[in-house]
């Protein structure tokens, strides 16, 4: 039997696990062009200088929040006036990433890029270091690709209707509480994401409990490596947010990259 580090590993899935490029944030500028009347259609760069403020890692709040900026710089209305359906963004903004068919998912999901391979995850099994999910992604969204897509079996996973958005820890906490109760107490706990608000989220974490160590691992989602002044602008903002190491692939935290983290 592998012998257990004291370590565990939690990733996120969007922009870590899976290339959402071409879904969630296609889904997200596809709705707010909608509820602008095609007035205004963000870009990649407009979403991630939106979700660096470190708050917005939510896409439907994401997708609110541009529309009513929108409005407000551009014809000057207040929210109060606008009084956006949230509920109308939130079925439109799945109609595209999920799709219409409602007992069949047709939508961009079906589409997204893996940026892991299942034997990378047995490495770190084989390495005894234990490893779990906590993404703002619905359930569904995530059982799909970590299920259906990577061939996991029951993953330990927290989800968007687990636990409070990122970057409160309180998903991050029970991640470990689920991943503990196979193992011992871990000293040391990585958290693996893409966004501002993961590195936010080790940071209140840290916060809470100083029993432990707490490493934010950065990870570059491919959309921002297509400009090397875009990747590095934002591989900088990861390690302002509190990241200690920032890869271009999730990969790359190999057992021995891990074990350097250890100290």
């Amino acid at each position: 039997m592998t012998e257990q580090t004291n370590a565990i590993v939690v990733f996120d899935i969007d922009g870590v696990i899976r290339d959402v490029g071409g879904s969630y944030r296609r889904a997200l500028a596809d709705t707010v062009e909608h509820f602008t009347a095609q007035a205004y259609r963000p870009s990649p760069i407009d979403i991630d200088k939106l979700k660096s403020e470190g708050i917005w890692n939510n896409d439907w709040h994401a997708s609110q929040e541009l529309i009513y900026r929108h409005f407000e710089l551009y014809q000057g209305q207040t929210r109060e006036q606008l009084q956006l359906d949230y509920n109308a963004i939130v079925a439109f903004f799945q109609s595209r990433y999920r799709g219409t068919d409602p007992d069949n998912w047709t939508g961009y999901i079906c589409n997204e890029p893996l940026l892991l391979r299942p034997s990378y995850l047995e490495q770190l099994t084989q390495a005894g270091i234990a490893w779990g999910f906590f993404s703002g992604a619905t359930r569904a969204s995530a059982t799909y690709v970590l299920e259906q897509r990577l061939g996991l079996q029951s993953p330990v996973l927290i989800a968007m209707e687990d636990a409070p958005g990122k970057p409160d820890p309180t998903g991050l906490f029970a991640t470990i509480r689920h991943l503990e109760k196979d193992i011992d107490q871990a000293s040391t706990i990585l958290y693996v994401g893409d966004t501002v608000a993961d590195m936010y989220t080790v940071e209140k974490a840290r916060d809470l409990d100083n029993t432990r160590t707490w490493v934010g691992v950065g990870v570059l989602p491919p959309h921002v490596q297509e400009i090397v002044a875009h990747r590095d602008a934002y591989a900088e903002a990861l390690i302002t947010a509190g990241a200690e190491v920032v890869f271009t692939n999730v990969e790359h935290l190999t057992p021995k990259q891990i074990q350097a983290l250890l100290g």
